[in-house]
C-alpha cells in the first residue's frame, strides 16, 4: 500500500511508550510493543507520537527517534499515523515534514492548547493549511471534548473540509452523542470523502452503530483484538457479536477512563504490565506511578474482560 494513499479508516491502536525506570525511552520495550499491536489480526494502521505515547513530555528529537524506530520495526506492515502536538504553526510545519520524511502515513492533528481561550474560525483554518501546504500526507483532525474548549464547531468543520482537500478523516472525541451522530450524518456522508475516526471508548458499541468508519483509540494499545472484533461486527450486522464484544469491552473501559482522564493511559501501561507485555509501568511527571488498590482493580478488570486468567477478584475492586 501506498502510503500517501491510506485513507484514514478502519481500527487504529494508539500505541504505549515504555519508559526505563530513569524515564529514558525502553526502546526494546518499545519494539516489542509495536510487534504486539501490529501482531492483531484486522488492524488498519497504528498511531504514534499522540496522547498513548504521552507525546507532551518528548522532545522533538525524541518524537523523530520513537518514529525511526516505529518505521524500522513495523513500518513495512501497514500505515504509521504520526501526531503532531504543537502550540505554533512553525513547530506544527516542522513535526509534519519530519513525520514524512521519515515514513508516516498520515497526520493527526492536534489543536493547540492556545485555543482553548477561544479561536476564530480563520485561526483553525489557517493552522491546518499551513500544515497542509506543507506536506502531501493525509490530515486527521482531533476533534477535542467540548468541555474542553478544544471542540471545532459544526460549521468550521465544514469549512475546513470544503478548503483543505488533504484533510481525510477526524478523531471525534466530542463526547456529546447527538454531536457525533451529526458529524458522522452529515460530514462522513457529505459530497467528498472523509472518515469519522471514533474515539468514544466509553460508549464504543454504540458510537459504531451511527456508522463511523473507524476508531482509533489509546485503549488499543492493549485490547485491540477485541476493538477490531466489534468493529467488524457492527460492520457486518451481527449485533449479538458486537454485543459480545462491548461486554468484554465494558470492564476495560471502567478501568482505563475513570476520572481523573489523565491517567488513562498511565493505566494502561499498568495493564500491559499485567499481561506481561511490558516490564515497566513508568510515566513521566507530572504523571505518577498509580496507587496499589488502582492497580488491583485494573487486574480485576483484566480478569473479567478475559485477558487474565480467572482466579480470585481482589477485594480493592
Amino acid at each position: 500500500m501506498s502510503r500517501t494513499k491510506y485513507d484514514c479508516s478502519g481500527v487504529i491502536p494508539a500505541c504505549l511508550l515504555p519508559l526505563k525506570d530513569d524515564l529514558s525511552i525502553d526502546e526494546a520495550s518499545y519494539r516489542k510493543h509495536l510487534r504486539d499491536v501490529t501482531g492483531v489480526r484486522g488492524i488498519a494502521a497504528i498511531t504514534v507520537n499522540g496522547h498513548a505515547s504521552e507525546v507532551s513530555s518528548c522532545t522533538f528529537e525524541e518524537q523523530q527517534r520513537i518514529l525511526d524506530v516505529t518505521m524500522d520495526e513495523v513500518g513495512s506492515k501497514l500505515p504509521v499515523v504520526n501526531g503532531v502536538y504543537a502550540e505554533s504553526a512553525i513547530e506544527a510545519i516542522k513535526i509534519a515534514k519530519m513525520a514524512e520524511k521519515g515514513g508516516a502515513s498520515a497526520l493527526l492533528v492536534f489543536p493547540p492548547n492556545l485555543f482553548m481561550l477561544g479561536a476564530r474560525p480563520d485561526m483553525v483554518v489557517d493552522h491546518f493549511k499551513r500544515i497542509a501546504d506543507a506536506t502531501d500526507l493525509p490530515l486527521i483532525i482531533f476533534q477535542f471534548p467540548i468541555a474542553t474548549g478544544l471542540c471545532y464547531p459544526h460549521d468550521t468543520l465544514v469549512r475546513m473540509l470544503a478548503e483543505i482537500p488533504s484533510i481525510a478523516a477526524m478523531k471525534d472525541a466530542c463526547g456529546d452523542p447527538v454531536r457525533h451522530e451529526f458529524t458522522v450524518r452529515e460530514l462522513q456522508n457529505g459530497p467528498r470523502p472523509f472518515n469519522v475516526l471514533t474515539t468514544h471508548s466509553a460508549w464504543l458499541f454504540s458510537s459504531l452503530v451511527t456508522g463511523c468508519n473507524g476508531l482509533l483509540s489509546g485503549a488499543g494499545s492493549t485490547i485491540a483484538d477485541l476493538q477490531v472484533a466489534l468493529f467488524e461486527a457492527v460492520r457486518n450486522n451481527d449485533m449479538a457479536a458486537a454485543k459480545a464484544a462491548a461486554d468484554r469491552i465494558y470492564p476495560t473501559t471502567h478501568a482505563f477512563y475513570s476520572a481523573p482522564g489523565v491517567d488513562m493511559h498511565n493505566r494502561m501501561k499498568e495493564a500491559q504490565v499485567l499481561l506481561g507485555r511490558l516490564p515497566s509501568a513508568a510515566v513521566r511527571p507530572p504523571l505518577q506511578k498509580l496507587p496499589v488498590d488502582e492497580v488491583a482493580r485494573i487486574r480485576n478488570a483484566m480478569i473479567r474482560a478475559g485477558l487474565l486468567p480467572h482466579g480470585q477478584v481482589d477485594a480493592a475492586a
